[in-house]
């Protein structure tokens, strides 16, 4: 196998014998080969539309399900990603047939040199023998290995799945808005574009490349729109609350992942049962917003982020329900009766659920013991969290910040965001955000809220104003832009990088890579970017997007030189 699309890969180069995220290479070679077979059905379905005006609808809804399936730490199940390939080789095939008798030509698979011709994407018949071992097989065939061999460039093979990891996470984040009532077809049209961009010979160079990411980008910021107006919609605008971080006594279900609809089913099945329901990793922002806050049973928060569950559901006394990224193979003989996915999330020896049908996970949270009085009674002592700094909240608060700006009671903002893991190296996150001044200020979002937690920032001197605000989960990345580019208009700044804004930035995985292009896409510059970075980027590409961006690594060893340098930022 080789992996190389997240940020914990082995040695900062590639897994090639097992995934650290527990990924085999049986499911890795699966991966590869559906997302070549989604290259294909990108290309069809765009052919389909230009030449028979056709609607993508029913091939849209599938790309961004089953791109969302090959993000890190979502799906582990090789039954289910044999099923996504046999969907996409049959859409295709009825995309074939369908241009085939309306007297259409047949969408040409361009020669390219990361493509042996039987192998284009374009070109690709459906298999004939769908077990595990005949599709790992194709899948080793056109991975990023054979690619990298056909080519010799690892500059533009890594350039390309810069592209493909980026319309993954934006078509992740196509997918919750369309479950959420907000289904943005023309943006994930364009991640399609992407997609199909890759198997042509315009993305044989890396200028083009690299242009078509920042396109990913722009989309992604389209559809990070969309998700804010589905949840805003449906649950109202966040505003600040403190969650507690806790359990209390009673039976109890967890909810992890980012699905605040499959959240809110919880809350109404469970809703005059007895059964306390707890947030988990990024849910802990679903607390700030006040249609789903006002279910007195959605009790608080239990645990930290994602990497901790192997430990954390030991030790929770009822049942899970995974809703999306980021899922862990349970160790064997633990929690796996106790454990629910669904949706594209997937573990094997898990029992998944069909969206909407949560009855087998309320059924187990009643039979299992739940918390105790002894349980309420400790966690009584643990400081609450306070959420819900979404756009509005924030920008809300604009006046007092601007006064505090000119009163020189705020100096700096700094952005301190994005994903979690397991690596001691993110406590550079940790000692940085401890050695700020008073004068500075926090804005949060993602799972790497988690290592901010635990220290009293409090109020900025001589305001009430807090010192960290959390503006909620990952994909709110965008109510983060919002916030900023107002602050510029407010200030008179000719954009946001001359305001005493610094992005220092934890990434992880393919949504973190989506939210990069967006803010590269918008013109952001300085952004600090660790704690590793991207295998995937080689040095040659890298100092296309310093040259381009001034894109930094994050300094692990020595944080206060970072510091250093971000005070001067925005400051004449």
């Amino acid at each position: 196998m080789f992996c190389y699309q997240c940020e914990q890969t082995t040695h900062g180069k590639g897994c090639i014998t097992v995934g650290v995220c527990g990924k085999t290479p049986e499911t890795a070679a699966l991966q590869d080969l559906l997302v070549h077979r989604l290259k294909g059905l990108a290309g069809w379905a765009l052919h389909e539309k230009a030449t028979l005006g056709a609607d993508t609808a029913a091939s849209l809804d599938f790309f961004r399900a089953a791109m969302f399936s090959t993000l890190t730490n979502v799906n582990f199940d090789e039954s289910r990603f044999v099923d996504y390939v046999r969907t996409a080789d049959q859409l295709t095939a009825k995309i074939r047939s369908r241009v085939a008798a309306a007297g259409k030509p047949p969408l040409e698979a361009p020669s390219v040199p990361w493509f042996l011709p039987h192998s284009h994407p374009f070109a690709a018949m459906p298999s004939t023998d769908y077990s595990v071992d005949a599709l790992a097989a194709a899948g080793r065939e056109v991975g990023i290995e054979s690619r990298r061999s056909l080519t010799g460039d690892a500059t533009l093979i890594g350039l390309q799945e810069l592209v493909c990891y980026g319309a993954k996470g934006a078509a992740a984040y196509a997918h919750h808005a369309a479950l959420a009532g907000v289904d943005e077809q023309a943006a994930t049209e364009d991640l399609m574009h992407a997609m199909a961009f890759v198997c042509t010979p315009e993305a044989g160079g890396a200028p083009a490349v690299l242009g078509r990411a920042l396109q990913v980008g722009e989309a992604n910021l389209r559809i990070m729109k969309a998700l804010e107006t589905a949840h805003t919609s449906a649950y109202g605008h966040p505003s600040p609350s403190e969650v507690r971080m806790g359990p209390r006594e009673g039976k109890a279900l967890l909810v992890t992942g980012h699905d605040l609809t499959d959240l809110r089913t919880i809350l109404d099945m469970t809703a005059g049962t007895g059964v306390n329901v707890y947030t988990h990793g990024e849910m802990l922002p679903a607390h700030g917003y006040p249609e789903l806050r006002k279910y007195p049973h959605l009790a608080g928060h239990f645990g930290g982020a994602w990497y901790r569950q192997k430990v954390e559901f030991q030790k929770f006394p009822g049942a899970i329900l995974v809703t999306t990224n980021c899922v862990l193979d349970p160790p064997k003989g633990t929690y796996e009766k106790n454990m629910f996915t669904t949706g594209e999330t997937g573990v094997t020896g898990v029992s998944h659920l069909a969206a909407g049908d949560f009855s087998a996970v309320v059924a187990r949270a009643l039979e299992l013991p739940g918390f105790t009085a002894a349980d309420e009674k400790a966690a009584d002592a643990l400081p609450p969290h306070l959420v819900g700094f979404g756009r509005e909240a924030t920008l809300g608060a604009a006046p007092a910040v601007l006064d505090a700006i000119k009163e020189g009671k705020l100096e700096h903002i700094f952005l301190i965001g994005g994903c979690d893991g397991s690596e001691g190296s993110r406590r550079y996150y940790q000692r940085i955000s401890a050695m700020l001044p008073e004068t500075s200020m926090i804005l949060t979002l993602g799972c790497a809220k988690y290592r901010l937690l635990g220290q009293d920032f409090g109020t900025l001197p001589g305001t009430a104003l807090p010192r960290l605000l959390d503006m909620g989960q990952c994909n709110d990345s965008y109510a983060a832009v919002q916030v900023a580019v107002a602050l510029a208009e407010a200030t008179g700044s000719a954009s946001v990088n001359e305001l005493p804004l610094s992005l220092d930035l934890s990434w992880f995985e393919q949504k973190a890579v989506a939210v990069l292009l967006s803010l590269l896409h918008l013109g952001v510059t300085d952004i600090r970017l660790g704690p590793a970075l991207p295998a995937f980027v080689t040095p040659e590409a890298l100092q296309i997007l310093v040259e381009a961006y001034k894109i930094k690594p994050a300094d692990l060893k020595h944080p206060e030189e970072d510091l250093a340098a971000m005070l001067q930022h925005g400051h004449s």
